[in-house]
């Protein structure tokens, strides 16, 4: 998720899975602890693969660049549109959903050859399409601007269905949309039967019925999540990156996702306004937007890793 008084695109995530990227102690210990990014590049989303591959997409133009983990060395895998490139989501053929932001759309790549296997105009109207999570039969985008999912239908396999066939979910219930950034990173309940939607502007987690758009705010006993951007869910451990303050909230959730505690916050010195989050196997990676920094083309960017 982005803040418009930091002048940039974006801001959120992406979140890279509900699950870790498999991956051996041996590799563990060769990935790197910091990963650079191009100068100027603006990265907002994480998704990391089943080996040491991971992918970041770009604020500026929605370029998406793929990275060795174990060496750091990288390149473009496909150039954007032209409009930002938001949350990722990897599925296990190696498909990649991505979040456009304020283009209003959201599209499907194959990692192999960064082909565009589908593309979805979502809406004409201001807004920020910002995660993406896929969940059953449908991957469901965040819109930061409008109090709409949107759900994209996945055929047999996992394939990007039809555009037409596109749902557009109005979130109600409990759900207030605020001036700010509204809602952003997304993913599953433990039990899957649900949806857990972080609104940035309030600091409140709810949990999100699929078939009807009814939100309810998810006990975390006081606890606010502020400026909530990207999660991760394993299992019934959830991560929320909490951008300003340069750390993730870990709470334990139970299994229908109604309610959680809070477990702790992991930091690190390297973060510097991190915004979404993906895992391999006992490490974090997080993507540094550095939204309180005043973009330019020669602005450093990284990703760090932390111990979870």
């Amino acid at each position: 998720m982005m803040r418009r008084s930091f002048a940039l695109l974006g801001m959120t995530l992406a979140l890279a899975g509900t699950a870790a990227a498999p991956a051996t102690a041996d590799q563990d210990e060769k990935l790197q602890a910091r990963v650079d990014l191009p100068n100027g590049f603006q990265p907002e989303g994480i998704a990391i693969g089943s080996g040491a591959t991971a992918w970041f997409s770009s604020l500026v133009d929605g370029d998406i660049y793929e990275v060795d983990l174990a060496t750091g060395k990288g390149a473009v895998l496909a150039q954007g549109p032209g409009t930002p490139s938001v949350g990722l989501q990897l599925d296990h053929r190696g498909r990649l959903f991505v979040a456009g932001g304020s283009g209003g759309d959201g599209r499907v790549l194959d990692t192999r050859t960064g082909e565009v296997l589908a593309s979805y105009k979502f809406t004409t109207a201001t807004s920020f399409v910002n995660d993406v999570v896929l969940a059953g039969g449908t991957a469901w985008f965040t819109d930061s601007s409008n109090a709409t999912l949107y759900g994209v239908p996945l055929e047999r396999g996992g394939a990007p269905g039809d555009a037409d066939d596109v749902t557009a979910l109005p979130l109600g219930g409990e759900w207030r949309e605020v001036a700010g950034f509204n809602a952003n990173g997304i993913t599953r309940t433990p039990d899957h039967r649900a949806l857990l939607v972080v609104q940035t502007a309030t600091g409140l987690l709810y949990r999100v019925d699929p078939d009807t758009g009814n939100a309810k705010v998810v006990d975390l006993g006081g606890v606010a999540v502020k400026d909530g951007d990207g999660m991760l869910r394993h299992g019934r451990t959830l991560y929320v990156v909490e951008g300003s303050s340069n750390r993730v909230a870990v709470f334990h959730l139970n299994s229908s996702g109604t309610a959680g505690s809070l477990k702790g916050y992991l930091t690190s010195a390297d973060l510097d306004f991190p915004s979404t989050v993906a895992a391999s196997d006992d490490f974090l990676y997080l993507t540094n937007a550095r939204f309180s920094t005043t973009p330019t083309p020669d602005t450093p960017y990284w990703a760090t890793r932390i111990e979870r």
